[in-house]
């Protein structure tokens, strides 16, 4: 009797022990099983994603479809928040500000703007809304490839802070960099191939991509307000002395106006979303818009 107990003790130790180094070892190479990370907006979790894979479960805390600027957390998001590994945010969109001031721990907050040159701005996401993005800073830092690149860095370098040891991140990290240098070079060929200089989009969320590439972005917004007839008819002189071809548009946003450009300016209108899940993809597609 005490032969097999101690066999059957030996045995249990044994297992332990391979369970135990098992679990270093994916931890070194970067495998992890449990904990929530958070990101504000779908784009993000494309980031974090190609980074980690599946190793996390990522959440979005504002879903497609919905407004970040009318988002309210429910009382369970904020219970997983203060749970959460890491949380991922622009660090720009006020309700992101408004939101993590309200966690316990901020040192799980990884701001992704950080080295980013940010462009002064005070568009509204809701055309409802009198609320601007925090300190009049434009923050669609993600739909231009550049910004993406430093978001991409700022995300791995908060994972590795975490996992030092991963030699998978870091694959899974130079991988995505060079997706997002690829996407450039993409970007700026076809739009070498064009006379176009300028676009027309109802709300200004291509800011970083018409700096990154030396183009006009011509918002029909007024400073987060509809425009009045007087605007309009600007933008409709400006459409045909920039031989501008390309109408852009958020489903969220007035259809009546877009509808009054389309027929003075005899562009179609072309509808973008640029909180889509796939922040390259969003780019890729964009750039083909404007310069078909």
């Amino acid at each position: 009797m005490n032969i097999r107990f101690t066999s059957l003790a030996t045995l249990l130790f044994s297992l332990l022990v391979v369970l135990n180094i098992s679990t270093g070892c994916n931890r070194a190479n970067g495998s992890q099983s449990g904990g929530d990370i958070y990101v504000t907006i779908a784009p993000l979790k494309y980031i974090v994603e190609q980074i980690t894979g599946d190793d996390f479960s990522i959440e979005v805390l504002v879903p497609i479809g919905a407004s970040p600027e009318t988002f309210e957390p429910t009382p369970k998001q904020y219970i997983a928040l203060n749970e959460a590994q890491m949380i991922f945010s622009t660090g720009l969109i006020e309700f992101e500000t408004a939101l993590l001031e309200r966690l316990a721990d901020k040192t799980r907050i990884i701001d992704l703007s950080r080295n980013i040159s940010l462009i002064a701005g005070s568009c509204s996401h809701h055309h409802h809304s009198a609320t601007e993005h925090q300190h009049g800073v434009d923050p669609h830092i993600w739909t231009s490839p550049h910004e993406l690149k430093t978001m991409a860095r700022n995300a791995y370098d908060a994972i590795m802070e975490q996992y030092p040891d991963s030699t998978k991140y870091t694959a899974a990290y130079n991988r995505l960099a060079k997706q997002i240098e690829q996407l450039d070079e993409e970007c700026r060929q076809q739009l070498a191939t064009t006379t176009t200089r300028a676009f027309i989009i109802y709300h200004p969320a291509l800011t970083y991509y018409a700096r990154a590439y030396g183009i006009e972005q011509i918002a029909v917004e007024d400073e987060g307000k509809e425009p009045s007839a007087k605007h309009i008819a600007d933008i409709i002189e400006q459409a045909s002395a920039k031989g501008v071809k390309c109408l852009l548009y958020q489903k969220e946003y007035p259809q009546s106006v877009v509808e009054v450009l389309a027929e003075d300016t005899d562009l179609r209108p072309q509808e973008i979303n640029p909180l889509a899940d796939n922040p390259i993809e969003f780019i890729r597609q964009t750039t083909r818009l404007i310069t078909q």
